[in-house]
This record gives structure tokens, sequence and C-alpha cells, in this order.
């Protein structure tokens, strides 16, 4: 077995680390194996690490290491990706949220840094009115090439990933559980089928209960790999608020469908639009514009000369012509750069006139360039 991937899983184990715990660790000292290899009192001269926490790590390490054993017995016996922070394909819009998953688990063939993700979210009480709009949106998005991400819960969620299937889109399951189950029993036919045009993606080991304080988590994931979040139906309380509000905290887009002003099924709805925490759309065609993702400028090249740009700049500038709009994240990846290193160059060029800034964290050309 893969020593350090045992101790990485391991790590999340340990009581008292969360993400960004597990993720200075690592950076300091190179490694999880590192992690578990070193004394406790070197542990407590790391910044954050105090005496509570390299004990734990200590009392605590051969239990978790054995139980990480198991885990990666179970991912190989059915064949589960490992997704560790760093790697390429930890999804990267989610990498840059400062309490993205340490670890994840995925199982399917959809590609989790696709160059458009969206979230479609909603009451697990729909209406037929959020039914229909759902089904609706998804068909009209089938010629844009999307990522649909959700949470295969009960109401809207199901019913996204249903008409993704049906429409021969790409859609994510964000689980609360791990990939031993199916929660709720009724939708494993719709996860098999998911598997196969997008996948199932969780933080959770096996044996996992769906316990309540795991959704609030999982929603995170949910908002924070997408680049914007959609909101078919909602009542005044529910999940899809808090996802949301995650989104908000993430600087990624909320979109909501309106209904009627005495629809208690839609109250959510109407107060985002009306507290101005999410733009109100009544199609696809809403969210297209909004995000800039329609195909009239996809053929545009870059008539500029490169020659009187950097060299950073020349990278960016050849990405970002190469497409409609490229998401900052993204531009990071492809370039080498570091993400302060990267927005410097892009607040450079935005004030010369030559890029702009889009929804969705994304950056296209100017028009002036073209």
């Amino acid at each position: 077995m893969n020593k350090d991937l045992i101790c990485r899983v391991a790590l999340t184990l340990v009581p008292g680390i969360g993400p960004l715990i597990a993720k200075t660790l690592t950076e300091y000292l190179g490694s999880a194996e590192n992690v578990f290899n070193t004394k406790a009192t070197d542990l407590e001269e790391l910044p954050g690490v105090r005496k509570a926490l390299s004990q734990s790590i200590f009392h605590n390490k051969d239990e978790v290491l054995r139980r990480a054993e198991k885990e990666i017995a179970f991912i190989s016996k059915n064949n589960i990706q490992t997704l560790f922070y760093q790697d390429e394909e930890y999804p990267q819009r989610l990498k840059s949220c400062d309490d993205a998953p340490y670890m994840m688990f995925y199982k399917g063939s959809g590609k989790l840094n696709h160059s458009k993700i969206i979230s479609v979210v909603g009451s697990r009480k729909c209406t037929e009115y959020g039914v229909n709009l759902t089904h609706q949106l998804i068909k009209e998005l089938a010629e844009y090439n999307i990522l649909v991400v959700s949470g295969l819960a009960y109401g809207i969620d199901a019913e996204a990933h249903k008409a993704c299937l049906e429409h021969q889109l790409e859609t994510v399951g964000v689980l609360g559980h791990g990939l031993d189950l199916i929660y709720p029993a009724q939708h494993r036919g719709i996860a098999a089928k998911m598997v196969e045009r997008g996948g199932l993606l969780t933080e959770f080991l096996s044996e996992t209960n769906p316990d309540y304080q795991n959704f609030p988590k999982r929603n995170r994931i949910v908002a924070g790999m997408s680049d914007a979040t959609i909101v078919v139906e909602s009542a005044a309380k529910g999940g899809s608020l808090i996802t949301t509000d995650i989104a908000h905290s993430y600087s990624r887009e909320v979109f909501a469908f309106p209904g009627r002003t005495f629809d208690k099924a839609s109250a959510g709805c109407n107060q985002l639009i009306k507290s101005q925490k999410a733009m109100m759309i009544e199609n696809a065609q809403d969210l297209i514009n909004a995000m800039d993702w329609g195909g009239g400028k996809k053929e545009k090249q870059l008539q500029l000369s490169l020659d009187k740009f950097s060299d950073p700049e020349q990278k960016i500038l050849s990405l970002i012509s190469s497409q409609n709009s490229v998401h900052v994240d993204a531009l990071a990846i492809n370039t080498g750069l570091t993400l302060p290193q990267l927005k410097n160059h892009l607040f450079q060029l935005e004030m010369r006139g030559v890029i702009k800034n889009v929804p969705g964290n994304r950056v296209q050309l100017a028009e002036m360039v073209f």
C-alpha cells in the first residue's frame, strides 16, 4: 500500500484536525507521512499546533493508521479515485476555498475541472412547478456542455440529476456519507447511471452514516466546485439557502427562479431576489447571458500583437483568447503562476484595457482588443 496515501487518510481521522490544519501540517513538514513521523514535542513548535493537538496525533496514531489501511483496501476494491488537495485532478475551483477538504473520494468519469460547472439546488419537498422548471432548465442547458452538480437528495437535487441523464449532460452528486452506500436508498438507480455519465463525490470515508451535520459540509463542496449556484425552488428556510450563503462567501454567482408572491414553496427564492443575494432568472438563456457562456464569441481570436507583453502575460492572454472566458483558478493551473502573481498580472492587464472580469470569477478579453 502507498504509505503516504494511508497517512493522508489517517490525518483526516485525528480528533481536532480539520482541513486547514491538515494542509498546514502537510505543507510545513512536506508530507502526511512526515506528520506521523515527527515527535510530538517538535510538532508543538509549528504555528497553530498546541500540545493538545500534538498529543492527539501521538495517541491516536496507531488507531487512525489501521482505519486508513482498511479504507484504502475498500477504495482499491471498488475502483475509487482518491483526490488529495494538491492533486491536479482535485476540483481546482474548490481548492481556492480555505475550508476545502484535505482528501476526497470520487467514483465516476466526469471531469471535476470542467470548463463550465453549475450547481442546481432546491427544496426536498418540491412542487410540480419546481420539477418542471428544473427539467426545462437542464433541457435548455444541454447544448452548452455544462457539468451540473447537486446533492442527490430528494426533490430538486434528484430531478436535476435525472434531467441531466435524460439530456446527456454530465452530472456529479456530492454525498454526505461514504461511497459504500447511497442515501436515500431510492436513488441507487440514479446513482449507478451517474457513475457512467458524471460521478459521485464525497469527503467522507466508508461506514459514515448520513448524519445531519454532514450535509452542510457537503453543501460547501457543492458551492465551492461550481461557477454558479442556481436555486430553482426553496421555502423560507432550507439547505439550499445554506448553500447560497456559502457560495456568496466564496464569491460565486447565485441565481434564483422567482415564484408566486403567496407561494410558500418559493418564499426563499423570492427573498434571495428581493434582497439582491441572487440574480433573477426565468430560463437557461438568462443564466448563459449572465455568465457570458454564449457561443457568439467562441470564434473570436486575439488580434493584438503579444510582443509588447511579458512572458507570463503572453501565457495568460493566449489562454484567454482560446476560450470565451476562463476561470481564474484554471489560469493559475495552466500558467504555473501562484494566485498572488496571477492576480497582479490580471490587474495590470485590466488597467491597460486588455481584459475584463466577468461573473463567476472568470476573465475574458475586453471588446476593444477584437
